[in-house]
């Protein structure tokens, strides 16, 4: 049986910028990683790693969105989606995503549309992480979107897949040690890539 699948959109009234976050591939992909990353080991969840097919699937739909003036839209595919406008940096956007889980009530595990993009940021189930990024005309700023596989936010699954905050330093520890080797890992390879 197929399960249904939602998803939330996320806009913040901000000024254009051009971080280097941004502006540099390398900058950004480590920037989505470190900040995407330290949310799910908080949330017991392992590191996702960087999936290059789902960052051109975010280009491929930002190219369409930027066409026709930015809709502010998900572009309806088949992977999890989380996007995001107006935001300074690239921490900034995935921060509103992760700080979503502040409205999260884990004694009712479920979907709601001020908690999807924590809920698909942390995702127990999710392994990879593939974003893109485009300068909007205007005032809008960036628009970002972030795609994810295996998708999130998958109704009656929210009480295995969407953890509550690790309290124990030590296992807290063992994770961001998990994720200080996928990031670094990641650095290189965005590093070598950009060369």
């Amino acid at each position: 049986a197929a399960a249904a699948t939602t998803i939330t959109v996320t806009a913040a009234p901000s000024i254009p910028s051009d971080e280097p976050s941004y502006s540099k591939r390398h900058v950004f992909t480590s920037a989505v990683l470190n900040s995407t990353n330290t949310y799910r080991a908080q949330h017991n969840a392992s590191a996702l790693a960087w999936n290059a097919t789902l960052a051109s699937f975010a280009a491929s739909y930002l190219d369409a969105a930027q066409k026709d003036d930015c809709r502010f839209a998900h572009s309806g595919g088949p992977y999890g989606e989380n996007i995001a406008m107006g935001y300074a940096n690239a921490t900034a956007a995935m921060a509103a995503w992760g700080d979503e889980r502040k409205e999260y009530d884990f004694g009712r595990p479920g979907f709601d549309h001020g908690t999807g993009h924590f809920t698909q940021m942390v995702w127990k189930a999710t392994t990879t992480v593939g974003c893109e990024r485009v300068l909007c005309d205007g005032v809008k700023g960036w628009f970002v979107a972030c795609e994810y596989w295996p998708r999130g936010n998958v109704q009656g699954q929210f009480g295995d897949e969407v953890q509550k905050e690790v309290e124990s330093s030590s296992d807290a520890e063992r994770l961001r040690g998990g994720l200080r080797m996928v990031v670094m890992a990641t650095v290189i390879v965005a590093w070598f890539s950009w060369m």
